[in-house]
């Protein structure tokens, strides 16, 4: 997660007055980092009730959502990060279209994704819950054509992708962890 964080930070523009928005916020380190960032109006979404009670030490202005089905007026956003979801959802264009159809033109979402290499090789994206129990989440592997297809679909411009590789001891050590990507709203 460091290393997908440091990525997406470096990638996310300056919120300031902008409208933004932490999709499938977690515990809220986006929304912490959109707020800190003196953004205009930054809210977060989270499907999981136990997330959103997480996120609630940040801000409470949280909604409780499905990210392919968003409560949000279109055009409504300048700014949207969504860091490693995009991988629970099978319809990866689905989920672009509903995060373009809430961006303003000229808005920016940045996301992130386990890598497909790591997906391909048969990592796994597994949880320890406080009482000590793992949880294996369900994946699904999007290409990086895959992306951009799902944002050329819905007019929104790839305009940097980053593949941080693993930089510390480990079996995997230089293979891309993640992907994370910076689209505009073209159309």
């Amino acid at each position: 997660m460091s290393l997908e964080q440091r990525a997406v930070l470096d990638m996310l523009p300056d919120p300031a007055g902008r409208r933004a928005l932490d999709l499938a916020c977690g515990s809220g380190r986006y929304l912490r980092e959109l707020i800190d960032r003196r953004a205009a109006f930054a809210f977060g979404i989270d499907l999981s009730p136990h997330m959103l009670d997480r996120a609630r030490a940040i801000s409470n202005l949280l909604i409780r959502a499905d990210l392919l089905s968003l409560p949000i007026p279109s055009a409504s956003l300048d700014l949207l990060v969504c860091g490693l979801a995009i991988g629970h959802v099978a319809d990866l264009g689905r989920a672009i279209a509903e995060m373009g159809r809430v961006l303003k033109p000229d808005a920016n979402v940045v996301y992130s994704d386990f890598h497909p290499v790591g997906s391909l090789a048969g990592w796994r994206r597994a949880f320890r819950a406080e009482d000590g129990r793992e949880y294996v989440a369900r994946h699904h592997t999007h290409l990086y054509a895959d992306h951009q297809s799902a944002c050329r679909a819905v007019g929104l411009l790839i305009e940097d992708v980053r593949e941080p590789r693993i930089d510390f001891e480990h079996e995997w050590r230089g293979c891309p962890a993640v992907i994370v990507l910076r689209a505009r709203k073209v159309r």
